[in-house]
């Protein structure tokens, strides 16, 4: 794991995330580290700081993190970070079915962002970025007045909306710079088994069986991610060999 761990730590981005499971019969979480090749999974019984600081990789972790604005990630300052739309456009579907017509605006607005940028290969220029920053900022400003004048007040939309203007630099990042992807779904494809897991199997009866699952699924994943051969490359791990030779192996 150690190999996977280096790796990550050398990566420009890094996905993050956190699912629950239980242990035992009591909550716990499994947290996610990842890249498009390699995947780092760890249990713990705490969601929290506690638990990424246990871990060990994000305390470390000097590139732009990519998560869904969970309060934990945020404390990592020396880290830039980048917001999860994936997730935003949930929240937004949401708050169109309560009839909220900024809502369609700033769905709209995330998607003809995503193309734009897809269009231009992955980056916008300085002055298009602008361009698409000042129509974001026009729509939250008009949303926070009209839901301002509501009774009652709708808090959840208007804390959105809040959480996007405080967080322009975050939600946007993926405008102007090419490692930097729209959503998090790296994250959530890769915590993805977990929850097959527990929907087949149910609780583990011991924490040293949920960090034994971990571990594998973090080593199958990585070597499915390099397109190896999965039952050949674990023959050669049980076998002795060291997970970046199996991963260079031509």
């Amino acid at each position: 794991m150690d190999i996977i761990e280096d790796a990550l730590l050398e990566s420009n981005i890094l996905h993050v995330d956190e699912t629950s499971l239980r242990i035992n019969g009591k909550l716990a979480w499994v947290h996610v580290a990842c890249t498009s090749r390699y995947t780092y999974l760890a249990p713990h019984a705490s969601r929290g700081k506690k638990a990424t600081d246990d871990i060990g990789i994000l305390p470390r972790y000097e590139g732009t993190m990519m998560h869904d604005a969970f309060g934990t990630y945020p404390k990592y300052t020396h880290a830039t970070h980048a917001l999860c739309h994936a997730h935003h456009l949930r929240e937004l579907k949401g708050f169109i079915e309560q009839g909220h017509t900024w809502a369609m605006r700033m769905t709209t607005f995330l998607l003809a962002a995503k193309q734009a940028v897809e269009a231009h290969h992955g980056a916008l220029s300085e002055e298009e970025a602008r361009r698409w920053e000042r129509v974001y900022d026009r729509i939250l400003e008009r949303a926070q007045h009209r839901l301002e004048t509501m009774t009652p007040l709708p808090k959840k939309a208007l804390a959105f909306v809040r959480r996007l203007q405080k967080r322009k630099e975050e939600a946007l990042r993926f405008l102007r710079e090419v490692h930097v992807p729209f959503d998090n779904n790296q994250a959530e494809r890769d915590l993805r088994m977990v929850k097959v897991k527990e929907n087949i199997s149910g609780t583990f009866r011991e924490e040293t069986f949920a960090q034994s699952f971990c571990i594998a699924r973090s080593i199958v994943s990585t070597l499915t991610k390099h397109e190896k051969n999965v039952w050949d490359s674990l023959c050669l791990l049980l076998a002795g060999e060291t997970i970046d030779r199996v991963l260079s192996a031509t």
